[in-house]
């Protein structure tokens, strides 16, 4: 697991501060204006309002014997067999994910002639290429639809 989610893994765990707004804005490309950053911060109001955005880190698996390790080779083991259409749109800046689309693409049957993108942004697609994304997945809807 890379360095940077080990970071920010402590740091949702651990941070007496938790500014959803400047996550976003951290994990992004560009910068969020004052009315996206209140979009962001309105559906946490306070802090027990966090709970969940502050857990979801630790309940990504880094080691055999994490608790969602078991569920989470179940989850591969249903995607290596995978036959419908399965497209990556990656980032080529997330320094979490950055390259995990070449080994899903590899395991997933579906991933393969698919056209896969690599947009520029962070790891908030939708704020750094809100269309490019969208015109992806749409264009993999069309394909599915058979036009």
């Amino acid at each position: 697991m890379p360095r940077a989610f080990q970071l920010w893994k402590n740091f949702a765990l651990h941070s007496p501060w938790f500014p959803i707004a400047r996550i976003i804005n951290t994990g992004s490309f560009r910068t969020l204006g004052p009315d996206e950053r209140r979009a962001y911060d309105a559906p946490f109001p306070g802090k027990k309002y966090k709970a969940g955005a502050r857990a979801f880190p630790k309940l990504v698996p880094v080691k055999p014997d994490d608790p969602a390790s078991e569920a989470n080779r179940a989850a591969w083991k249903v995607l290596e067999q995978w036959q419908k259409p399965f497209l990556t749109t990656f980032s080529n800046g997330d320094p979490i994910t950055r390259g995990g689309d070449k080994y899903v693409q590899d395991l997933v049957p579906g991933a393969k002639g698919q056209p896969h993108v690599t947009l520029t942004g962070g790891h908030f697609l939708q704020e750094d290429s809100p269309v490019q994304f969208a015109n992806a997945v749409n264009g993999l809807i069309r394909q599915m639809d058979g036009g």
